[in-house]
């Protein structure tokens, strides 16, 4: 009997989402303080309400149902697979520290090294950044991106929906991309399809005006598995021989599919080291926040941000199956253009 992976893995998916509504909502009604701390911090925060922090333990517990489906999948030899056992385990640590931190407001130095050994251990299970024939330049290039993408997406969830859909859209290229590469059964496939259903659900609570956040308990989860499938989809592309631009092609795709957090993220970090401020303080000094500031309502920058964010993965599919060296200079100009509208937009002050 053939295994029919199409109606299964759109099953899991929406499973995924059913599950995600349900936890959610649960949570939402018999778990109200979780995640809410001091007022004073609140007032360095976008949103003054305190809401709950909820969405990463949905998250978290919807990875764990899709990384068992994946153990069970006919001819599957994961139980034995390192790497994704390795997932398992950083996730794991991530999503711990999260929750820490959610509940106790830990310090940044713990937060830190907590994302360092998230990364080695990342490593250690077979996942790393192959672009150079030195290996330790590869290890350090895995490390700040792990610890990178972890703080990025963590900064980025400072408006309604915002992380929730950038999310969405780079979960979305990885399925298409092992889809298209005939990869249906892989883990890139099974454990996006599960976070993308764990997603979606969040997003009918998280969408502004929001009911609740994913708090530090998703953004580091979120962090570390986006950061682990950009190294085995963007880094290390399928597309990565193409002559005469390799690696610049694999670093085009990574910014292509990661845009707006990198952006966002080296926005507000060079901006307040020009300031002589702390680039770990939080603040309202993010893209979003300058966009809201020129009248643009919350619903239609997480629209524009959706847009934005599926131009870039729509290209960097495209440079994968289509390569031409017309679409990967125009592929960067588009990254010029963004950067440089969205940074502009953050040192022109409307009066």
């Amino acid at each position: 009997m053939m295994f029919n992976y199409p109606i299964v893995l759109t099953s899991l998916f929406f499973i995924c989402f059913i599950f995600s509504l349900l936890i959610n909502y649960i949570l939402l009604r018999f778990a109200q303080t979780l995640g809410i701390r001091n007022k004073e911090e609140y007032q360095a925060r976008w949103n003054n309400n305190a809401k709950p922090a909820l969405g990463g333990i949905s998250f978290y517990l919807i990875f764990l149902f899709s990384f068992i489906f994946t153990l069970l999948l006919p001819h599957s030899d994961f139980g034995f697979n390192v790497q994704i056992v390795g997932i398992l385990i950083a996730a794991t640590l991530a999503f711990l520290m999260g929750l820490a931190d959610d509940a106790f407001n830990t310090q940044p130095l713990l937060k830190f090294l907590t994302q360092v050994f998230c990364a080695f251990i990342i490593i250690f299970s077979g996942h790393s950044v192959v672009i150079f024939e030195n290996q330790f330049i590869n290890y350090l290039i895995t490390i700040f991106w792990v610890v990178g993408i972890m703080n990025s997406i963590n900064m980025l969830d400072n408006m309604d929906g915002i992380t929730t859909i950038i999310s969405i859209v780079i979960g979305l290229f990885i399925v298409a991309l092992n889809i298209s590469l005939f990869n249906t059964g892989s883990y890139s496939t099974t454990l996006n399809l599960g976070v993308l259903g764990a997603l979606f659900g969040f997003l009918v609570y998280n969408f502004h005006p929001s009911k609740m956040f994913m708090g530090d308990t998703g953004s580091q989860f979120l962090g570390l598995f986006l950061a682990v499938m950009g190294i085995d989809n963007c880094w290390n592309s399928p597309n990565s021989n193409v002559m005469g631009v390799f690696p610049f092609l694999n670093i085009v795709l990574v910014i292509l599919v990661f845009l707006i957090p990198l952006t966002d993220t080296f926005t507000v970090v060079f901006n307040r080291l020009r300031a002589g401020r702390s680039p770990f303080v939080g603040g309202k000094d993010h893209t979003t926040h300058h966009l809201f500031f020129k009248g643009i309502t919350e619903k239609r920058i997480a629209i524009l941000y959706f847009l934005i964010s599926s131009i870039g993965a729509i290209l960097a599919y495209l440079l994968v199956f289509r390569f031409s060296y017309p679409l990967f200079y125009g592929s960067v100009f588009y990254i010029l253009l963004v950067f440089v509208s969205l940074y502009v937009n953050t040192i022109i002050h409307k009066k």
